[in-house]
């Protein structure tokens, strides 16, 4: 079909929303809701806010998707990236290296915990994932245990889609459409204490974490630890709504790990920089990985861009003879990418965010713990400025919702009334029902005050509804 030369820039709502329709393949979409009903279409973004194509404005309650922490708008960043592709818009890093890739590896390198001093760039977070998988199998290969090849995550997380990635991801529906897939990925329970009774495990959070972790060794010593190449975790487990770490519980991982000769890997693609107030949640919750998986906050959303940070240990052999690691990809380390990086990590610095975070941190979950009055709210979790809401059936027994009222709410009221009530947050039901709000790091009690009244608002029409 010809494309007419009248720029998308300027046109009208309703062409842009016929030419979406027609044309823009959304993620994780169900592209036959929009042929009746368009898609909403973001225009701008300012702060903490987004508008769309008929003026509404709307608080961004999820930074993006987990993404923008400085805001949206910032201009510095937007020159930053005019100035880089003046200068070099694009080299690969495939033997060669640019000055924007130098620099903001040994910035990230700095922030990294222990040894954690090797800098592998990637476009996304699916993509790190990927590629720490890889590195650990080929580590192992290279160092004399070429069987280790297998790895431990936990039920319900999400870690990516690409294939490696998604055999790492503990959601069969997520999978099934793209089986069969890369094999070796193994599944635990995870630290949803708030359900530990329906999984048989004590309800005292040190007691729980301990039998959490006790289950990743008890699947290592079934898998048999000479064929387990590494555990993957989130510090915060995003799927599921925000699962937090009881106490100990990665201590006890991190023994585990080196009792049985396996890579810890810290998933944090959501929870690094400075989502939970420091830039590496596992400096947060005390462990020590292996390998940190890294992206969306990197460059707050403003270039795309992802890393694997591994541990001198790790890259050791990869430095002995005519050794490398067949792996890479194109746009990688992107210059511009990694410029804008750089600058937002100088906003991080000059306008203390991470600190920011810590000292606003119990606020965003005592406002949004008033939820508890309402009847359809079983629980709110979560950690730094990341946060979740349990919505459950009957708060008395923690019943859930069946999967027809799950269809209702979460698919289809919730996503357009919270966004009409003026609240982008996350609805997702890939364990119980839960509503995530992950705002930018840059808000403060005004905005988390207004994501308590449209979330109230909403519930209670949901309510209502049901």
């Amino acid at each position: 079909m010809t494309v007419t030369d009248q720029s998308v820039q300027g046109r009208s709502g309703s062409d842009l929303t016929t030419a979406a329709r027609e044309h823009l393949w959304m993620h994780f979409a169900r592209m036959g809701a929009y042929q009746d009903t368009p898609a909403p279409v973001i225009v701008k973004g300012e702060g903490a806010y987004l508008w769309d194509d008929t003026g509404r404005r709307v608080l961004d309650g999820l930074s993006g998707l987990f993404v923008v922490q400085v805001g949206h708008g910032r201009a510095e960043l937007a020159e930053v990236m005019a100035e880089q592709a003046r200068q070099l818009a694009f080299f690969p890093v495939w033997g060669y290296a640019t000055e924007p890739a130098i620099r903001l590896a040994e910035r990230v390198a700095s922030y990294a915990p222990g040894d954690l001093n090797r800098v592998f760039f990637t476009t996304g977070g699916g993509e790190a994932v990927e590629s720490a998988w890889k590195v650990a199998k080929q580590y192992f290969k290279l160092t004399g245990k070429p069987l280790k090849h297998k790895v431990i995550s936990r039920a319900t997380a999400y870690h990516g889609t690409p294939q490696g990635a998604l055999a790492i991801t503990g959601l069969p529906a997520m999978k099934q459409a793209f089986e069969p897939l890369t094999p070796g990925g193994f599944r635990v329970p995870n630290t949803n204490i708030y359900r530990a009774e329906r999984m048989g495990a004590p309800t005292d959070p040190v007691e729980f974490g301990r039998w959490a972790a006790d289950r990743i060794e008890e699947a290592i010593l079934f898998e048999g630890a000479e064929t387990v190449a590494a555990v993957v975790l989130e510090p915060v487990q995003n799927s599921g709504g925000c699962f937090t770490p009881p106490p100990g519980y990665f201590q006890r991982v991190r023994e585990i790990c080196d009792r049985h000769d396996v890579l810890l890997v810290s998933d944090e693609v959501i929870c690094g920089f400075g989502r939970h107030g420091t830039m590496f949640a596992c400096e947060k919750f005390g462990y020590q990985p292996d390998i940190i998986t890294c992206a969306k906050g990197m460059s707050s959303g403003y270039g795309p861009i992802g890393a694997m940070i591994a541990s001198d240990r790790i890259m050791e052999p990869f430095l002995e003879g005519k050794n490398f690691f067949p792996h890479g990809y194109t746009f990688g380390g992107h210059p511009v990418s990694a410029a804008v990086s750089l600058a937002n990590l100088d906003i991080f610095e000059r306008e203390g965010l991470n600190q920011h975070v810590l000292d606003n941190e119990a606020a965003l979950g005592a406002t949004l713990r008033k939820l508890l009055d309402l009847d359809i709210v079983g629980d709110v979790r979560g950690d730094g400025y990341f946060w979740a809401v349990e919505l459950v059936k009957d708060k008395a027994t923690k019943e859930t919702f069946g999967p027809a009222e799950r269809e209702t709410l979460i698919k289809q009221f919730l996503p357009t009334a919270l966004f009409r009530n003026g609240l982008y947050a996350r609805p997702d039901d890939r364990g119980e029902p839960v509503i995530q709000v992950a705002p930018a790091l840059t808000s403060g009690q005004a905005e988390f005050d207004e994501m308590e009244q449209v979330l109230r608002t909403t519930l209670l029409q949901a309510s209502a509804l049901l």
